[in-house]
């Protein structure tokens, strides 16, 4: 590990007091938010409405394959653009892809559609556009971070994702009450408050990758490996991020819910609204209390034991047929997915070079992304099998699994204590 510090930003126009956040970095936390309501949102009643026209699970997975083979395949992709031209243009331009994408949906839904094909072609495209704002997203907090701000950046932009997380799936719930077409309609509206949130930010001015005049496509190829590259050879990123790959793919349920909410709880659109949300306040609230009082000691055990109590939240999930214990459940699972996602967020880009950044984390929103979409389609094929609890179950007790094996796979991650230990590789 190098022993000097990742050099922040510094940009003068955000020159002021240690710690102090200037209001046009909020806007960035704003475009979060948006970004993640129309997520969120559109994903859990895409999901209602391909459960309603099939009745069957499996094709709820499909929907997290058809997110997730864009994001795969874009990845080195995606990451070389990220480090090569400014991210908030690149944020911006990816959520007008994701407008177009929703405006697809909007006027097929409307159409009072009996294919699902479709469906799963604009979700193919979304995820295209996702994967070049995922890219930035996740780098923008660190690039952007005044000095001695870096915890607190990470921890309110996860809260603002956190609350797009809460009020897209409620929000959508009441549109899709009022008209099943109306979801994506909004879905698009948030896309574009997104872009105009973003015109505020400040440009960073992070170091950009080039290549040399004339390189060719090897080299092309080569730079767009490096994440993958830096990923493989750090001890602390590849278990950190491969941590969230395995345990969610197991443990993740978010595409179930629709079946969970008519099959084993009996409540309609409104009710998943909530269900879906559940998660998101959950960790909302550690989010915002993070913001306020970022922890700073035993962060490797910290991450293992968050992940751990995810497992434990979604096997109650799924043994459950009682409405108020699976909100419960789904508080305490998204309570401790915060405490991951935070601790992640904050090794993770500081154990790596700044210019570096843009390549990584596509490479992690590959893990992440996998995690989630591939654990979409996962419990798909698995509540085919063994039904829908038990598919749940099985998740759950697999992400215990997970923990127990990265306990003892990777000493460097359990053994962080302050996070001024995390340097990156020379």
């Amino acid at each position: 590990m190098s022993s000097q510090e990742p050099s922040g930003p510094g940009s003068g126009e955000r020159a002021g007091p240690p710690g102090r956040i200037e209001p046009r970095l909020w806007a960035l936390f704003g475009a979060t938010f948006f970004s993640m309501a129309l997520t969120m949102g559109q994903i859990t009643f895409l999901g209602k409405q391909v459960f309603d026209m099939t009745g069957e699970p499996f094709f709820l997975g499909l929907l997290g394959l058809a997110e997730f083979v864009p994001a795969f395949l874009l990845a080195p992709v995606s990451g070389m653009v990220a480090d090569r031209f400014e991210r908030r243009l690149v944020f911006a331009w990816g959520l007008g892809g994701e407008v177009l994408a929703s405006l697809g949906l909007f006027f097929y839904v409307a159409s009072d559609p009996a294919s699902v094909l479709p469906i799963y072609g604009l979700v193919v495209t979304f995820g295209t556009a996702r994967a070049f704002l995922m890219a930035v997203s996740r780098a923008m907090p660190m690039d952007l971070a005044p000095e001695g701000a870096r915890e607190r950046m990470v921890a309110l932009n996860v809260a603002g994702w956190q609350g797009g997380f809460i009020v897209g799936p409620v929000a959508f719930g009441l549109a899709f009450d009022v008209d099943p077409a109306l979801p994506y309609l909004l879905a698009a509206g948030c896309a574009a408050a997104g872009i105009g949130l973003l015109m505020i930010v400040p440009r960073s001015d992070v170091r950009r990758a080039a290549l040399a005049p004339g390189a060719g496509a090897r080299a092309v190829i080569s730079q767009a490996l490096d994440g993958l590259r830096y990923v493989r050879r750090n001890r602390v990123v590849l278990g950190a991020i491969s941590l969230d790959l395995f345990a969610v793919f197991l443990g993740g349920v978010h595409l179930l819910l629709p079946a969970i909410a008519a099959d084993r709880l009996g409540v309609g659109a409104v009710g998943l609204g909530w269900l879906a949300s559940a998660v998101g306040i959950g960790a909302a609230a550690v989010m915002l209390t993070l913001s306020v009082r970022p922890f700073q000691r035993r962060v490797g055990p910290a991450l293992l034991g968050s992940v751990a109590l995810f497992g434990v939240g979604t096997i109650v999930l799924g043994l459950t047929r009682s409405y108020v214990v699976a909100f419960v459940a789904l508080l305490v699972l998204g309570g401790a997915d915060a405490v991951s996602i935070f601790v992640r967020g904050t090794i993770v880009p500081l154990a790596t070079p700044e210019e570096m950044r843009g390549r990584v984390l596509a490479v992690e929103y590959v893990f992440i992304g996998g995690s989630n979409e591939l654990g979409g389609f996962r419990s798909g094929v698995t509540a085919a099998l063994l039904g829908v609890a038990g598919a749940v179950v099985f998740g759950g007790a697999g992400t215990l699994a997970v923990v127990a094996a990265w306990w003892m796979v990777f000493p460097e991650l359990r053994r962080i204590d302050h996070f001024s230990e995390v340097r990156p590789d020379t």
